[in-house]
């Protein structure tokens, strides 16, 4: 769900409050100012600090069930600020299309900068949308333009073929896949064929350098994709879960090297006994163990399958680390851990759904990125599926459950309680919004409140994800959009 953060210019907007609008700051950076500073792919608004962008594609939108919205709050000095937030749909001004009914507005989302002015932009999918070029279930990507007031305008990028659903979940990311400098977007065509637009893009959407189509010689199903840099050659590279058809014992890891002519053929990740290493549903793709070659993240949390019976620490779901390496991703070296393994709180039990999302990022400062995953499906006491959310700690030697935390809505400091069917930790993520070189957790639990959603924003400190003062939450009541249904949280920008 995901890609590999990079490097931004970013600049010292500061922003003011909003709702439902566009986000109006207090100060202008200069272009001069924004290209002398650094980091961020999430900065929508130039000020230096990263911004979180969450989902909720089930949302009732002018009376349109599943039309779906997102919704965007703003970094500060203090971390992310519910005060300055905007909420689109597509009857916002300058997005294309209009709310209907099952559109999925915010199916998928990432970021980049499409457009190369300094600012991120938002890349949304659109999964359920109709086309007039594609016909029905086509999809829709399209993207909100960044700047110095935050997300305004917007244009389509791309459509899909009759029931290619373009833009649905885990089939949308960004990377620069052949190394000239700009953005490609990546996308999933027919379930299984890539689909790439190469960057950089003019602001009416049109890709600068045509489109890339990296065929599939068998009948795959994409279920995530994220991209970095795998064999450390400086061009990004792009990695895939992926099963045949509904065949859940058929899960794998692949990957696509990126090159000077675009993404080469897959190849496909083989474990220590040269068969091909079991996959999952969800990956995040970075340097865990900090020797220049990125590594990639595996979340396998669906079970119950035969191939549970010869998968390492297969019960009540896992993470896999697969490192990087010159010749590519490593899988003789993958190490496996679930709520059984050292360390890791908790025990593994069938249906805790560890390994449901995993997202990579430096939460305590350590130089080494750690890794969050969600447990949706974790029981706390009599209540069932309350959910959960445990940060893996990131060292030399890879990942370890060594020092690991877990994070419930029954943590000390953290509002709200635990219900059952909250699914808390059904998304994570990890960005740094108050630009203290730690990664700040975001954790979503589309259930709450009888699946109206809530997310969930935690300040980093250098020995614990959960600050007394840091910790805030926010929902449908503050958003103001329609609560019903809306399972806020589903997903975020990766």
């Amino acid at each position: 769900m995901s890609r590999h953060r990079g490097t931004w210019r970013t600049g010292l907007a500061v922003v003011m409050a909003v709702t439902g609008g566009v986000v109006l700051p207090a100060a202008h950076a200069d272009a001069d100012t924004r290209q002398a500073t650094t980091e961020l792919r999430d900065d929508f608004n130039g000020d230096g600090y990263a911004d979180l962008a969450v989902a909720a594609p089930a949302a009732t939108v002018g009376g349109k069930k599943g039309a779906g919205y997102v919704a965007v709050v703003y970094g500060s000095q203090n971390g992310l600020n519910v005060t300055t937030r905007q909420v689109v749909t597509q009857s916002t001004a300058g997005v294309p299309g209009s709310p209907e009914a099952d559109d999925a507005f915010g199916s998928a989302l990432t970021t980049a900068d499409l457009d190369r002015d300094g600012y991120a932009d938002l890349v949304v999918g659109v999964g359920g949308e109709d086309t007039a070029d594609g016909g029905t279930g086509s999809g829709l990507v399209e993207v909100l333009w960044g700047g110095a007031k935050g997300l305004s305008g917007g244009a389509a990028l791309a459509t899909g073929k009759a029931y290619d659903r373009l833009g649905a979940q885990g089939r949308l990311t960004v990377g620069d896949v052949n190394g000239d400098g700009a953005e490609d977007l990546v996308t999933v065509e027919n379930q299984f064929n890539l689909r790439v637009l190469n960057g950089p893009f003019s602001r009416e959407g049109a890709p600068g350098h045509g489109e890339q189509i990296v065929r599939d010689e068998f009948d795959s199903r994409v279920l995530d994709l994220a991209t970095g840099d795998l064999n450390g050659d400086g061009v990004t590279d792009v990695a895939a879960t992926e099963n045949d058809g509904d065949e859940y014992d058929a899960r794998r890891v692949v990957y696509w090297l990126g090159g000077r002519q675009g993404l080469a053929p897959y190849t496909t990740v083989q474990d220590r006994d040269g068969y091909r290493l079991q996959g999952g549903e969800n990956l995040d793709i970075g340097d865990i163990d900090q020797d220049g070659f990125d590594d990639i993240v595996v979340g396998r949390a669906v079970t119950g399958y035969d191939s549970d019976l010869d998968t390492p620490a297969a019960k009540g779901g896992r993470v896999t680390w697969i490192p990087g390496g010159a010749d590519g991703a490593d899988g003789t070296r993958a190490t496996h851990l679930n709520q059984d393994s050292p360390g890791v709180p908790g025990s593994a039990e069938r249906g805790d759904g560890f390994g449901t999302d995993v997202q990579v990022g430096d939460v305590n400062g350590d130089g080494h990125p750690d890794v969050v995953t969600g447990l949706p499906g974790e029981d706390l006491g009599a209540v069932s599926d309350a959910g959960a959310v445990v940060v893996l700690r990131g060292t030399k030697a890879g990942l370890t459950g060594t020092g690991a935390q877990a994070v419930t809505q029954d943590t000390p400091n953290v509002p709200g309680s635990a219900e059952k069917l909250d699914a808390f930790g059904k998304a994570v993520h990890l960005a740094d919004a108050n630009r203290d070189g730690l990664a700040d957790l975001s954790a979503g639990a589309p259930g709450e409140n009888g699946d109206a959603g809530s997310v969930w924003y935690f300040r980093s400190g250098p020995t614990t994800v959960v600050s007394p003062n840091g910790t805030t939450t926010f929902g449908n009541t503050l958003l103001g959009t329609t609560a019903t249904g809306a399972r806020l949280g589903s997903g975020y920008a990766y």
